[in-house]
């Protein structure tokens, strides 16, 4: 990071070690092991050590960062408070603490605390008085139409997009591209500059390459480092049209048509169509729809294109999927129910 010049970051995106302070192997009730977290970068002789390490970074950070620019960093409970206060005491101010609630965390396999389930992260401007970028109207479209809240319901990594090696994780702690999908699209815009100083498998950069924003990782681990040079080289960026977002009538609270588009069910430049094909729709990174110069949400937009008084977006909507016998018309909310049985499992 200190080789960077200063006030040419748009964006910082930190996933620091944790120093979850893990004393011995972790085993299930069955014997079997546990695959935690015991890597050597994230263990540390002392909490002076790690607050050092961590006032180091974000000194770097503060100052690369565009006078605009904003911070984000995750962390548990083992050490996002003590991130917290320093960066509090470094002139950086604190818009929103976010809660990612998994919807499948690990559980506690001796019964000794409560699960687990949540970490938090800090969204941060250079200043009190600092301005910052918030794509306010892009958030709300992508949670169907409600504002979004501060508290994420996400999936941890998990299925095909777990990097994995011999059957075993490159990393313990890789981040849902859905996650960082959404701290990219409510905080930045296409062009703009992404920073990882702890760039692991690569989940910032690949997310950013998808999204059209570029981005920079600082990563120490050989093993990580290729694994995330092989996987961002396999992303596909998004047609410029698709990443347009909405500029400044719920059919299923549960689950917001933007979920789908983070999880890649429904991705970015997927075309929507009704059932008789009159109108033909382009889903945008946010989870608007675009037809022709109308956009809205796939409730808004199904509405307006009908000259209804209301639309259920999820069966007026449609697309096509690979089957068994070639390609498939099904209603969006057909991939509402695969992601509600991913969200389960």
């Amino acid at each position: 990071m200190r080789h960077i010049p200063d006030a040419s970051i748009d964006l910082v995106f930190a996933d620091p070690p944790y120093n979850l302070q893990l004393g011995g192997d972790l085993s299930r009730p069955d014997g079997s092991h546990v695959d935690a977290v015991t890597d050597h970068w994230d263990q540390f002789d002392s909490f002076k050590i790690y607050d050092d390490f961590t006032r180091d970074w974000l000194i770097e950070a503060k100052r690369i960062l565009k006078p605009d620019g904003a911070l984000w960093v995750i962390g548990s409970y083992h050490n996002i408070y003590r991130v917290g206060a320093i960066l509090q005491d470094l002139g950086f101010w604190i818009l929103n603490d976010i809660v990612w609630r998994k919807t499948n965390p690990m559980p506690n396999f001796k019964g000794t605390r409560f699960t687990n389930a949540h970490e938090t992260l800090l969204w941060c401007s250079q200043g009190e008085k600092a301005k910052y970028h918030f794509n306010y109207r892009a958030m709300k479209t992508l949670n169907d139409e409600l504002q979004m809240r501060s508290d994420w319901v996400l999936p941890i990594c998990n299925g095909a997009e777990r990097l994995k090696e011999g059957g075993h994780k490159v990393h313990p702690t890789q981040k849902p591209e859905s996650l960082l999908y959404r701290v990219l699209l409510s905080t930045t815009e296409p062009g703009d500059v992404v920073l990882d100083p702890f760039f692991g498998t690569g989940t910032t950069g690949a997310v950013a390459k998808r999204l059209g924003r570029h981005w920079i990782g600082c990563e120490r681990e050989n093993v990580y480092r290729d694994a995330a040079l092989k996987r961002i080289e396999k992303e596909l960026p998004l047609d410029e049209s698709a990443l347009t977002t909405m500029q400044a009538g719920r059919a299923a609270p549960k689950v917001a048509f933007g979920a789908l588009v983070e999880a890649g069910l429904v991705p970015p430049g997927t075309q929507l169509f009704d059932k008789k094909r009159r109108w033909v729709a382009t889903v945008r990174a946010d989870g608007s729809l675009a037809y022709e110069k109308q956009t809205g949400s796939i409730h808004g937009l199904g509405k307006e294109l009908q000259g209804a008084p209301s639309c259920n977006g999820w069966s007026f909507w449609h697309y096509e999927v690979a089957g068994p016998c070639g390609m498939e018309v099904k209603p969006i909310d057909a991939a509402r129910q695969v992601y509600l049985l991913s969200v389960e499992d």
